[in-house]
């Protein structure tokens, strides 16, 4: 069994392809946001990258007013739509966020997953005491990534 199943036992069951190799880059916050250099949170110490104008809390609103910098709104579900793309924000029982997938074109999801590496899955592969469930699904249009200041 490999690492990633050992951590994510529902991914054997639901399925998962593995796309890029390990690396400690990046998180699966700032993969979610499209950003491939950085490590994102809002930890207090500034360690990691934060946007400025979020506030630096480990809740649900302050990543959600993260992400919203970017464009994104909340919305109901997960479902595939077309010009749009989504964002799903996991929780752990305590409502803390613990993990974010971005939806691609295809309607599978990608994640950034802890230190190992990136995966295509459905979102119920994920779900674990760790990382919880989704709380929260957003959106934003597709021609906003035209203007990306990555």
């Amino acid at each position: 069994m490999s690492t990633i199943e050992s951590s994510f036992p529902n991914l054997k069951q639901s399925g998962y392809v593995i796309t890029s190799p390990r690396t400690s880059k990046y998180n699966c916050i700032s993969w979610a946001a499209g950003d491939d250099r950085r490590k994102w949170w809002p930890d207090n110490q500034n360690l990691g990258y934060w946007p400025v104008d979020a506030p630096r809390t480990e809740t649900l609103a302050s990543f959600k007013i993260a992400y919203s910098l970017l464009g994104y709104t909340e919305c109901d579900n997960g479902d595939c739509e077309p010009g749009f793309e989504k964002i799903a924000i996991y929780v752990n029982v305590q409502g803390k966020p613990t993990h974010a997938a971005r939806q691609l074109a295809s309607g599978m999801w990608t994640s950034k997953v802890g230190h190992l590496e990136d995966i295509e899955h459905t979102l119920d592969g994920l779900v674990t005491q760790v990382y919880g469930s989704v709380a929260v699904f957003m959106k934003r249009s597709r021609l906003l990534l035209l203007h990306r200041k990555w």
